[in-house]
C-alpha cells in the first residue's frame, strides 16, 4: 500500500504558501542547517504571496475620528491595532505621506493611566466635568509627552483603588473630553513613527523577522501603484500559516523539537511579570506598560498558581461597557476578569478570556503549542510544572523568532528615520 503523501487534502491557501518553502526546502543543499535552509527558502518567497487578511481585519481609522470611535471600531473588528488615515493628506500623496502611524490599545491604555494618575485618591466622578478647552489640552499634551518615557508610571497609591471604581469609567467614557479627544491627539503613543509598512516585493524573512525580532504585531503591506495599504500580516495570522503546515517535511523537522530545545520559555520563573488578584486592575495595565508587555498573569495572592490572564487589548472592556462594573467599589483583577466573563456570556461574544487559562509544559513540542495558541485565538501561552505553578510564558512572537534568524547586516538603512521601540521590550 502507498503511504500517502502529506499534501494530500492541503487545500487552505496557508498549506499551499508551506508548500512552497517545501519545494524550496527539498532542492537546497544538504549542508545547510535547518534555520539556514529556512532563511533561504523564505527570502525566496514575497509578502504578496501571503494569504489576504479578513476584509474586517484591514480597517483604516481617519486621524480625525475620536478616541470612543477608534476602540469601537477595533472592538468590532476584533483588532488590535489599525493604521491612521491623515485626513488632511492631500489625494495624490504617497502611501508614507497618506498615513501617520498605527494606533492600538497599548496607546490608549497609556492615555487612560494619564488620565487615571490626575487625580488620584478622587473617585473620578468630578474628574471629566466642566473641564476648559485649555485644560482638555493641555491634559492631551501631557499625556503624548507621558508616552515619551511610558515606563515612568508607578505603583498605583494606597488611594488609588477609587479610581479604578465603576464611577471612574462610567464619568470618562460619558465626558465630552473623552469623545473630543482625537486619534491625532495621542499620536506620541502610536508603535512606529513614521508610518512603517512593506511593499509587496519585500520577502517573507523580511515579514518574520519584523513580526518577532523587532516586536511589530502586525506589518502592512503596502501597494505603491494604489498608494494604500493591500494587506495586514499580523503575528497571529503567521501562527496559523504555521499550523496549516503541519505534515510538510521543513515544519515537521522543526515543529516537533520541544519548547526546552529551543530554550523556550525565554523569561525565568522569578522572573515572571504578573498581577496579584486583590490588586487593581490599572495595574496590571500599567505593569504591561512599563515592563513591555503584551498581558500578564493573575495570580492567587499566596501561591504561584494563575486564575486568569489579562491582555492589552482588554482594556476595551473598561471603556466600551464600564456598566458592568457599577457594583464594584474598585475593580480589582479578579473582579475584572469575573464581570467581562458574564458580560460575554450575556453578550454571547467570543473572546479568549472565556477560554480560562491555557497552559502547556516544558516537554510539550513547538507543535503542539502551535495548535494551541492557533485554536484558541491566543497571544500567549503559559507554561506551568507538574502542580500548575507558573514556570513561564510563551508569546507568539517566541515562537515566530525561533524560526528565523536575522543575517549580519540584513536590514541595512530599512530602519532610517523610524523610531522603534526599546530594545527591553517584549510586547
Amino acid at each position: 500500500m502507498m503511504e500517502e503523501s502529506p499534501r494530500s487534502g492541503m487545500s487552505s491557501p496557508e498549506a499551499k504558501l508551506g508548500m512552497q518553502v517545501e519545494d524550496l526546502w527539498d532542492i537546497l543543499e544538504p549542508q545547510l542547517t535547518p534555520t539556514e535552509k529556512l532563511n533561504t527558502c523564505f527570502e525566496s518567497i514575497p509578502v504578496s504571496s501571503f494569504p489576504p487578511a479578513p476584509s474586517s481585519q484591514v480597517i483604516e481609522i481617519n486621524s480625525d475620528a475620536s478616541l470612543a470611535e477608534a476602540v469601537q471600531l477595533m472592538s468590532q473588528n476584533k483588532v488590535l491595532s489599525a493604521p491612521v488615515v491623515d485626513v488632511d493628506a492631500p489625494e495624490d500623496a504617497s502611501w508614507i505621506d497618506r498615513y501617520i502611524g498605527i494606533v492600538e490599545f497599548g496607546g490608549i491604555v497609556v492615555w487612560i493611566l494619564h488620565q487615571s494618575e490626575k487625580k488620584d485618591g478622587d473617585d473620578g466622578s468630578e474628574l471629566f466635568n466642566g473641564e476648559s478647552e485649555a485644560m482638555i489640552g493641555s491634559a492631551v499634551a501631557a499625556a503624548v509627552k507621558g508616552v515619551s518615557s511610558p515606563r515612568k508610571f508607578g505603583c498605583l497609591s494606597p488611594r488609588s483603588a477609587a479610581i479604578t471604581s465603576g464611577k471612574f469609567f462610567e464619568s470618562l467614557t460619558s465626558s465630552d473630553f473623552y469623545k473630543n479627544t482625537k486619534v491625532r491627539d495621542i499620536s506620541g503613543s502610536f508603535r512606529w513613527a513614521p508610518f512603517l509598512a512593506l511593499q509587496k516585493s519585500n520577502s517573507f524573512l523580511t515579514m518574520l523577522l519584523l513580526l518577532s525580532k523587532y516586536r511589530m504585531k502586525s506589518v502592512p503591506v503596502v501597494d505603491l501603484g494604489e498608494r494604500k495599504i493591500d494587506n495586514i500580516i499580523t503575528q497571529s495570522a503567521v501562527i496559523h500559516m504555521l499550523e496549516e503546515c503541519a505534515g510538510l517535511h521543513w515544519f515537521e523537522s522543526w515543529g516537533n523539537k520541544k519548547l526546552s530545545d529551543l530554550d523556550l520559555p525565554l523569561m525565568k520563573p522569578n522572573r515572571i511579570i504578573k498581577v496579584y488578584e486583590d490588586e487593581p486592575v490599572l495595574q496590571a495595565f500599567k505593569l504591561m506598560r512599563q515592563k513591555g508587555v503584551g498581558g500578564v498573569p493573575v495570580v492567587e495572592r499566596d501561591g504561584r498558581k494563575a486564575v486568569g490572564n489579562i491582555s492589552v487589548r482588554d482594556i476595551q472592556f473598561l471603556l466600551i461597557a464600564p456598566e458592568i462594573y457599577k457594583n464594584h467599589r474598585s475593580i480589582t483583577a479578579k473582579n475584572f476578569l469575573t464581570a467581562v466573563r458574564s458580560y460575554l456570556e450575556e453578550q454571547k461574544g467570543a473572546s479568549p478570556l472565556l477560554n480560562g487559562m491555557v497552559t502547556c509544559r516544558r516537554a510539550d513540542t513547538v507543535k503542539e503549542v502551535i495548535v494551541k495558541l492557533d485554536s484558541k485565538k491566543i497571544h500567549r501561552i503559559y507554561v506551568v510544572d507538574g502542580e500548575g505553578n507558573l514556570e513561564g510564558v510563551v508569546t507568539l512572537r517566541d515562537i515566530i523568532s525561533k524560526l528565523v534568524h536575522e543575517p549580519r547586516g540584513y536590514f541595512g538603512d530599512f530602519f532610517d528615520g523610524v523610531l522603534p521601540l526599546p530594545e527591553n521590550s517584549r510586547v
